[in-house]
């Protein structure tokens, strides 16, 4: 996965934008508000933290050793996966999505219908 395709699949989402609160470097991708996705885009190798379920994050950590605890983030909440082709670019988009879905699930009820938001979709 690339810089542009990691932005495009994070901006692809309703309602995302992408913000540059800490620095010029690093990107952060929002809802609402509220972070689902950060990433130095710049960053070699590419790498990018997402809100995850806990014991998803934990089964991840265990499958891919390219997918670690968040950097610099809640360790419990966020993971942090190297872009470096070892996790198959469609999990990590899962991945993305699963992501904005859990921040969007605590919004308000009022902001969920302004993204007509379905809810978070079913892992199968």
């Amino acid at each position: 996965m690339t810089p542009k395709q990691l932005r495009d699949a994070c901006l692809a989402l309703t309602g995302a934008g992408e913000e540059f609160p800490f620095d010029e470097s690093n990107s952060v991708f929002k809802v609402a508000g509220k972070m689902f996705a950060i990433s130095r885009l710049d960053g070699t190798p590419l790498r990018v933290s997402l809100k995850c379920d806990p014991d998803f994050a934990v089964q991840l950590r265990m499958t891919y050793p390219a997918i670690t605890a968040g950097y610099h983030l809640n360790k419990r909440h966020w993971n942090t996966v190297v872009l470096d082709g070892s996790v198959p670019d469609d999990l990590v988009l899962d991945l993305i999505e699963d992501s904005y879905d859990l921040v969007v699930a605590k919004l308000p009820r009022r902001e969920r219908e302004k993204l007509q938001w379905r809810g978070v979709r079913e892992r199968g």
